[in-house]
């Protein structure tokens, strides 16, 4: 049994943003997998359930998006779990695998931490960075570029493959099948 969590902000607003690639993410699982939705008003987010394993995007906002993966967490009593988020410091369309590890100044890993632990696989989609630190919240916030968007449909697809096959093979081999390190070939950025 797995919690497979995408991180994100609820709200049409925040649909597009960089921020919601892991809802991006949860969205595409859903449908490959036909899950069907729950009753999660406990649980403070949709939360969605195939074969013997769930899906759940928070509803908290993503600053508290712990809150939610603990609620669910510990009433199904579910020891892995997986959390697909956004990370600045990778360059834009990557695609990397980690368990456990420092939240990056990540405010969803941060209350993700704070409520279950660090000891959780994270599925790392990079987003690229702004050039001012100054602009990291805006950016977030900020939907995709129009050269992006062009390649987040095949980005999202080989993510939701990837966590697929985690319900049954290990990190490392998921990894090394799956791990996109240089996009430059598939993204034709400006």
């Amino acid at each position: 049994m797995m919690l497979i969590v995408g991180l994100g902000n609820p709200g049409p607003n925040y649909e597009h943003t960089r921020h919601n690639i892991g809802f991006m993410v949860i969205d595409e699982l859903v449908k490959r997998q036909n899950a069907q939705k729950l009753s999660s008003s406990s649980f403070q987010g949709e939360l969605f359930k195939f074969s013997n394993h769930f899906l759940l995007k928070p509803l908290t906002f993503m600053n508290l998006s712990g809150i939610s993966i603990a609620a669910v967490k510990k009433f199904y009593k579910i020891d892995e779990v997986v959390v697909i988020h956004d990370d600045l410091d990778l360059p834009f369309g990557t695609l990397r695998f980690k368990k456990g590890g420092g939240h990056g100044g990540h405010n969803g890993l941060k209350s993700a931490d704070e409520h279950i632990s660090k000891e959780y696989v994270r599925v790392r989609m990079g987003i690229g960075k702004p050039e001012h630190k100054g602009e990291v919240a805006s950016y977030v916030l900020s939907d995709f570029s129009k050269e992006e968007q062009g390649y987040l449909k095949e980005w999202i697809a080989t993510a939701s493959e990837a966590v697929i096959e985690l319900l049954t093979k290990s990190l490392e081999d998921v990894s090394s099948k799956y791990t996109i390190k240089d996009t430059s070939k598939n993204i034709k950025l400006q």
